[in-house]
């Protein structure tokens, strides 16, 4: 067994921050914030990563993934952790932590139809408290209604079946939830005009999900901006993406970009500084708040 360097215990100051968390965002909040604090005894040890990986008999990338919050916790490994890091009297905490972050999340039982990559989205997103998202192409998924969420996952998954495509279409209803729940996220969002424009599901659809819009938009936590046709190019140009941002101030925000089958997970501090400036730009680039509703039903009357 690897022997802790000698000196007095780490401080775990941050402990009463993941028990906030697993009120505030649940499993995935939590286990990314016992990987940072995992992370900060680690360092504070003077330990590396391979050193770290050998005491729990695996290696440097399972400390890697374990220190991002982006697996689940083996409460053993977790305790043989905290002895190398020479923490005695906090082990049960750290162990009762590690139990509630691997509970799993209400979407859990759609399993089925949910591939990994974007459970990390949904558990993220479940945590946020500012949730910033472009879109180009698709109403953003909080804010769209049964059918028009239908329509875009019958053009995404043409193979599924009926059943299939229902339990997706349920677990988008059930996403929205947190739009309306105590303590909701602020939800900012910029959509492309291309994405009202086109009829996604025929014109009763449509019309019925701009409507929707209409109606979200009265929400005090939501807020929509709408990129003109007019404007020509803009500032993001790349594609869409989400930024995520946590109440818990050890949380680094993330930036999700969504692929057709994959995604990326952003949180380098270079990286999320150029997406904050991107989605600024598209604040001041996009029609003011104030001019939605009356975009929106322009729209309407030309349907």
């Amino acid at each position: 067994m690897i022997e802790a360097p000698a000196g007095a215990e780490p401080s775990v100051g941050p402990v009463p921050a993941l028990h906030a968390a697993q009120h505030a965002g649940g499993p995935t909040a939590l286990r990314i914030l016992l990987g940072a604090q995992l992370r900060r005894l680690r360092e504070a040890r003077g330990i590396t990563r391979e050193a770290a990986g050998e005491e729990i008999r695996g290696s440097h990338a399972k400390i890697s993934r374990m220190e991002l919050g982006r697996v689940s916790f083996r409460e053993r490994d977790v305790a043989d952790l905290l002895t190398l890091y020479g923490i005695t009297d906090e082990q049960q905490t750290f162990l009762s932590l590690a139990r509630q972050a691997n509970a799993p999340g209400w979407w859990h039982k759609y399993n089925d139809i949910l591939p990994s990559w974007f459970e990390i989205y949904i558990g993220l997103e479940e945590a946020a408290s500012v949730i910033r998202t472009y879109e180009a192409q698709f109403i953003p998924g909080l804010l769209q209604t049964e059918d028009y969420a239908r329509a875009v996952t019958q053009l995404g998954y043409p193979g599924w079946s009926a059943e299939e495509i229902e339990r997706r279409v349920s677990l988008r209803m059930r996403r929205q939830q947190l739009l309306t729940r105590p303590h909701a996220p602020t939800l900012w969002a910029v959509v492309d005009e291309a994405a009202l424009q086109r009829p996604l599901g025929g014109p009763r659809v449509i019309r019925a999900q701009l409507e929707r819009l209409i109606e979200v938009v009265e929400l005090p936590n939501v807020t929509l901006q709408i990129m003109p046709f007019r404007l020509g190019g803009h500032a993001a140009a790349g594609g869409p993406f989400t930024l995520l941002r946590f109440p818990e101030p050890d949380l680094p925000e993330v930036v999700y970009l969504e692929q057709l089958t994959s995604a990326l997970y952003l949180d380098k501090a270079r990286d999320i500084e150029h997406y904050k400036k991107v989605i600024d730009r598209l604040y001041v680039q996009a029609e003011p708040p104030t001019n939605t509703e009356k975009l929106l039903n322009k729209i309407i009357e030309g349907i």
